[in-house]
């Protein structure tokens, strides 16, 4: 799966597929056409009402890919530039692992296209969250 690259809808079709949900049941869940469905998977985008719905049709957590993409993408924050918000009920966190990104960085380091060093530098993974990765392996 690509991380970087997220086109939303057709990860929700190709899910769809994968279960052989029936286009009724999907259009009697999200009150919709046939064709509002097809043009639902033409959507590089998706509005979250929607992706939450899909979510619990297709009992799969489609946010966790945009979880994914921030933990490998975002550039890291430094404290100097961090605005402390005392009370905050909404907090960032980037120590969230998906399988997805699980699977990414130990692809990068069984193909050698990346070194345990280079990982923990660039994606910010403690080491000893790593080497549990790659000993479950």
């Amino acid at each position: 799966m690509n991380l970087k690259e997220i086109h939303i809808g057709s990860l929700v079709k190709t899910k769809a597929e994968e279960l052989r949900m029936p286009p009724e049941r999907i259009m009697n869940f999200l009150h919709c056409t046939e064709d509002e469905i097809k043009a639902m998977y033409q959507q590089e985008y998706m509005d979250t009402y929607s992706l939450l719905r899909w979510s619990k049709l297709l009992r799969y957590d489609f946010f966790r890919i945009y979880t994914g993409h921030l933990i490998l993408y975002a550039p890291p924050c430094k404290a100097d530039n961090m605005i402390k918000v005392r009370d905050s009920h909404l907090q960032f966190r980037k120590s969230i692992y998906t399988e997805e990104v699980k699977g990414f960085i130990l692809d990068k380091i069984i193909t050698k296209q990346m070194t345990v060093t280079e990982v923990i530098t660039r994606y910010k993974i403690p080491k000893t969250t790593l080497y549990k990765w790659i000993k479950k392996v």
